[in-house]
């Protein structure tokens, strides 16, 4: 009865929370650039957008890194990721062969330590930051993710990120560092620059998305199995595989932007439960009723559930000291 009860309060809060949010104010800054004293090449494509409710504290934050083979590619914000109580954050980084992989990489753990470091000023939250991202994008994220030196380099922990979400990343070493090595797309190779090297239990949440296996990319619907898999045989105990039925390579981030939005939901209601967890059955009864018989208009309400939370978050604060 008393799991019942605080799942019912945790599922009230957080349909509260994003309905507020998803009525908010919205705006958007560019080109901010997220290396300091950056030159010549880092300096023209180190920069990011950010996308971010005006009205809003502690959003959940996407990070988004867009795809093109690591050699081509913009920052963009996809229109399903809008108006959905988010603060977006699209990097761009440097390419190849311009630049070299490691560049690259370290590119992306830049742009998330940049969004630790100021996401706050953006309304959004640094405990709920989802990493996401398309083909190269999903690639890079697994890599920075699952290799924690990249993003140790700036102080961050790699495992206090919120989950991992690739969609269609490659897991082998990338088809085009192979290239570079002579090595042709069908060919394999599991060596330092490949996601598949460093799978671990202890990493954060991952949701994997794939297009359909007789239409991706190169068999990565098969390689994003495997990875799995892995992951799975190493003992994690967060991670999912989407087969984006009917959608090819190109096509299916159409699908899987409302996987990542659900994951998104659902991690956000775990960190609620935690918090929430704290209370009694008769106080969470209390919240409850508190917040199902409030007066006001719905935005009021929301205001209400915000206060609660904060409350909570409080209270888990001082019982740790």
């Amino acid at each position: 009865m008393k799991t019942m009860k605080m799942k019912s309060l945790t599922l009230i809060l957080v349909v509260l929370l994003f309905a507020g949010t998803s009525r908010a104010q919205y705006n958007q800054v560019n080109d901010i650039p997220y290396r300091e004293a950056a030159e010549g090449y880092a300096q023209e494509r180190c920069k990011l957008d950010v996308y971010y409710p005006t009205n809003a504290e502690d959003a959940p934050v996407v990070v988004w890194f867009h795809g093109g083979g690591i050699e081509g590619g913009e920052k963009h914000i996809d229109p399903q990721l809008k108006n959905s109580g988010l603060v977006v954050v699209a990097a761009n980084y440097r390419l190849l062969p311009k630049a070299p992989i490691d560049d690259i990489l370290d590119d992306a753990a830049a742009a998330v330590a940049w969004t630790y470091k100021n996401i706050a000023k953006y309304n959004g939250s640094r405990r709920k930051i989802f990493v996401a991202g398309h083909s190269a994008g999903g690639y890079l994220l697994d890599m920075i993710g699952l290799d924690k030196r990249w993003l140790d380099k700036y102080g961050v922990d790699a495992d206090s990120l919120a989950a991992l979400v690739p969609f269609s990343g490659q897991c082998v070493t990338h088809y085009n560092i192979r290239k570079q090595q002579g090595i042709g797309p069908l060919q394999a190779t599991i060596d330092q620059y490949a996601p598949l090297t460093y799978v671990r239990p202890d990493a954060p949440p991952i949701v994997i998305i794939s297009g359909d296996r007789e239409l991706e990319l190169f068999g990565r619907y098969e390689e994003q199995a495997y990875f799995w898999r892995m992951l799975k045989l190493v003992g994690h105990k967060d991670v999912t595989l989407y087969e984006m039925q009917g959608y090819d390579h190109g096509a299916m981030p159409f699908p899987a932007y409302k996987i990542l939005k659900d994951h998104i939901r659902r991690i956000t209601a775990v960190f609620l439960d935690i918090f929430l967890s704290i209370f009694e059955p008769k106080p969470s009864v209390l919240l409850l009723s508190l917040v199902h018989r409030a007066s006001g208009n719905h935005q009021q309400r929301f205001l209400l559930a915000k206060d609660m939370l904060k409350e909570c978050f409080r209270v888990h604060y001082e019982r740790s000291l």
